[in-house]
Protein backbone atom coordinates (compact mmCIF):
# COMPACT_ATOMS: atom_id res chain seq x y z
CA UNK A 1 0.00 0.00 0.00
CA UNK A 2 1.97 3.52 -1.15
CA UNK A 3 2.28 6.17 1.35
CA UNK A 4 -0.70 8.20 -0.75
CA UNK A 5 -3.46 5.42 -0.35
CA UNK A 6 -2.97 5.53 3.07
CA UNK A 7 -3.23 8.78 4.16
CA UNK A 8 -6.26 9.06 1.77
CA UNK A 9 -7.78 6.11 4.07
CA UNK A 10 -6.57 8.00 6.81
CA UNK A 11 -7.62 11.54 6.06
CA UNK A 12 -11.24 10.03 5.18
CA UNK A 13 -12.03 8.13 7.98
CA UNK A 14 -15.29 10.40 9.73
CA UNK A 15 -13.16 10.49 13.09
CA UNK A 16 -10.43 12.72 11.49
CA UNK A 17 -13.07 15.29 9.83
CA UNK A 18 -14.71 15.81 12.92
CA UNK A 19 -11.36 16.87 14.24
CA UNK A 20 -10.88 19.16 11.75
CA UNK A 21 -14.27 20.92 11.75
CA UNK A 22 -13.94 20.96 15.40
CA UNK A 23 -10.83 22.56 15.35
CA UNK A 24 -11.56 25.01 12.66
CA UNK A 25 -14.62 25.59 15.04
CA UNK A 26 -12.95 26.47 17.92
CA UNK A 27 -10.66 28.76 16.22
CA UNK A 28 -13.65 30.56 15.49
CA UNK A 29 -15.48 30.74 18.36
CA UNK A 30 -12.08 31.98 19.76
CA UNK A 31 -11.67 34.59 17.95
CA UNK A 32 -15.65 35.70 18.98
CA UNK A 33 -14.74 35.34 22.54
CA UNK A 34 -11.91 37.81 22.28
CA UNK A 35 -14.19 40.13 20.36
CA UNK A 36 -16.74 39.91 23.01
CA UNK A 37 -14.50 40.77 25.78
CA UNK A 38 -12.19 43.00 24.38
CA UNK A 39 -14.67 45.57 22.87
CA UNK A 40 -17.76 44.40 24.39
CA UNK A 41 -17.04 43.18 28.25
CA UNK A 42 -14.02 44.81 28.79
CA UNK A 43 -14.68 48.93 28.26
CA UNK A 44 -18.04 48.72 30.48
CA UNK A 45 -15.90 47.29 33.26
CA UNK A 46 -13.05 50.10 32.62
CA UNK A 47 -15.56 53.05 33.04
CA UNK A 48 -16.92 51.75 35.68
CA UNK A 49 -13.36 51.91 37.65
CA UNK A 50 -12.28 55.46 36.38
CA UNK A 51 -11.42 54.61 32.87
CA UNK A 52 -9.00 52.22 32.97
CA UNK A 53 -7.91 50.58 29.22
CA UNK A 54 -7.02 46.70 30.60
CA UNK A 55 -5.29 45.90 27.42
CA UNK A 56 -2.85 48.81 28.30
CA UNK A 57 -1.98 48.10 32.63
CA UNK A 58 1.50 46.90 32.79
CA UNK A 59 4.28 47.46 35.19
CA UNK A 60 7.08 48.76 33.69
CA UNK A 61 10.61 46.83 35.25
CA UNK A 62 12.49 48.71 32.49
CA UNK A 63 11.75 52.03 30.87
CA UNK A 64 12.37 52.60 27.80
CA UNK A 65 15.64 55.50 26.97
CA UNK A 66 14.60 57.37 23.98
CA UNK A 67 18.37 58.77 24.09
CA UNK A 68 19.54 55.96 23.00
CA UNK A 69 17.97 52.55 21.18
CA UNK A 70 19.31 49.88 23.02
CA UNK A 71 17.40 49.26 25.54
CA UNK A 72 14.24 48.59 24.98
CA UNK A 73 10.94 48.79 28.11
CA UNK A 74 10.65 46.11 29.71
CA UNK A 75 7.22 45.31 31.43
CA UNK A 76 4.71 42.95 33.06
CA UNK A 77 1.40 43.38 30.90
CA UNK A 78 -1.03 42.49 33.46
CA UNK A 79 -3.84 43.69 31.64
CA UNK A 80 -3.08 41.45 28.52
CA UNK A 81 -3.06 38.58 30.96
CA UNK A 82 -6.76 39.96 32.88
CA UNK A 83 -8.43 39.66 29.22
CA UNK A 84 -6.80 36.58 29.05
CA UNK A 85 -8.73 35.01 32.24
CA UNK A 86 -11.71 36.25 31.37
CA UNK A 87 -12.10 35.27 28.06
CA UNK A 88 -11.25 31.52 28.91
CA UNK A 89 -13.84 31.57 32.11
CA UNK A 90 -16.33 32.70 29.11
CA UNK A 91 -15.25 29.96 26.80
CA UNK A 92 -15.07 27.13 30.13
CA UNK A 93 -18.61 28.38 30.83
CA UNK A 94 -19.91 27.60 27.39
CA UNK A 95 -18.10 24.11 26.99
CA UNK A 96 -19.67 23.72 30.62
CA UNK A 97 -23.29 24.92 29.59
CA UNK A 98 -22.79 22.63 26.15
CA UNK A 99 -21.17 19.06 28.12
CA UNK A 100 -24.12 20.04 30.74
CA UNK A 101 -27.05 19.68 28.25
CA UNK A 102 -25.22 16.53 26.12
CA UNK A 103 -25.27 14.90 29.76
CA UNK A 104 -28.77 15.88 30.15
CA UNK A 105 -30.01 14.33 26.84
CA UNK A 106 -27.85 11.09 27.98
CA UNK A 107 -29.44 11.16 30.69
CA UNK A 108 -32.88 11.25 29.16
CA UNK A 109 -32.17 8.87 26.55
CA UNK A 110 -30.83 6.12 29.37
CA UNK A 111 -34.20 6.56 31.09
CA UNK A 112 -35.97 5.81 28.50
CA UNK A 113 -38.79 3.00 29.73
CA UNK A 114 -39.88 1.58 26.54
CA UNK A 115 -37.44 -1.51 26.22
CA UNK A 116 -36.05 -2.42 22.62
CA UNK A 117 -38.17 -5.42 20.91
CA UNK A 118 -36.13 -8.49 20.56
CA UNK A 119 -34.82 -9.12 17.30
CA UNK A 120 -37.06 -11.45 15.10
CA UNK A 121 -35.56 -14.92 14.82
CA UNK A 122 -33.56 -15.91 11.91
CA UNK A 123 -35.01 -18.18 9.60
CA UNK A 124 -32.59 -20.86 11.06
CA UNK A 125 -34.31 -20.26 14.75
CA UNK A 126 -37.97 -20.45 13.11
CA UNK A 127 -37.35 -23.72 11.51
CA UNK A 128 -35.98 -25.12 14.81
CA UNK A 129 -39.09 -23.59 16.78
CA UNK A 130 -41.21 -25.57 14.40
CA UNK A 131 -39.79 -28.85 14.82
CA UNK A 132 -39.85 -28.28 18.48
CA UNK A 133 -43.16 -27.95 18.26
CA UNK A 134 -43.79 -30.55 15.99
CA UNK A 135 -41.91 -33.04 18.44
CA UNK A 136 -43.95 -32.29 21.59
CA UNK A 137 -47.20 -32.41 19.47
CA UNK A 138 -46.30 -35.41 18.74
CA UNK A 139 -45.63 -37.14 22.61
Amino acid sequence: MSLLTEFKEFAARGNVVDLAVGVIIGASFGKIVTSLVEQVVMPPIGLLLGRVDFSNLEWVLVPENPATEEIEKVAIQYGAFINTVIQFLIVAFVVFLMVKGINKLRREQAADPTPAAPPAPTPTEALLAEIRDELKARN
